[in-house]
């Protein structure tokens, strides 16, 4: 797991320096169908974001209980 939060955490900076050693060499940037397809995508995360917290909170007032164990089977966290 530690892995991949390292690498999610890096990727922006590695693709970075890809785009910037490609203009260094003089090739063009990405085309804009790669930009487009790049936003689009970023839009839906957005909006997945969105909408996942709007339909997936806790109502007012209630308290989480976080998962845990009993006789050998996890309950997952819930509200109450």
């Amino acid at each position: 797991m530690r892995w991949a939060e390292i690498l999610l955490l890096l990727a922006p900076a590695a693709l970075f320096l890809i785009w910037h050693r490609a203009a260094l060499r003089g090739e063009p940037g990405p085309s804009r169908t790669m930009l487009a397809l790049g936003s689009a995508g970023l839009l839906v995360f957005g909006v997945g974001l969105a909408w996942f917290g709007v339909h997936q909170h806790l109502p007012q007032g209630s308290r989480y209980v976080p998962a845990h164990s009993e006789h050998g089977t996890i309950i997952q966290g819930h509200g109450e």
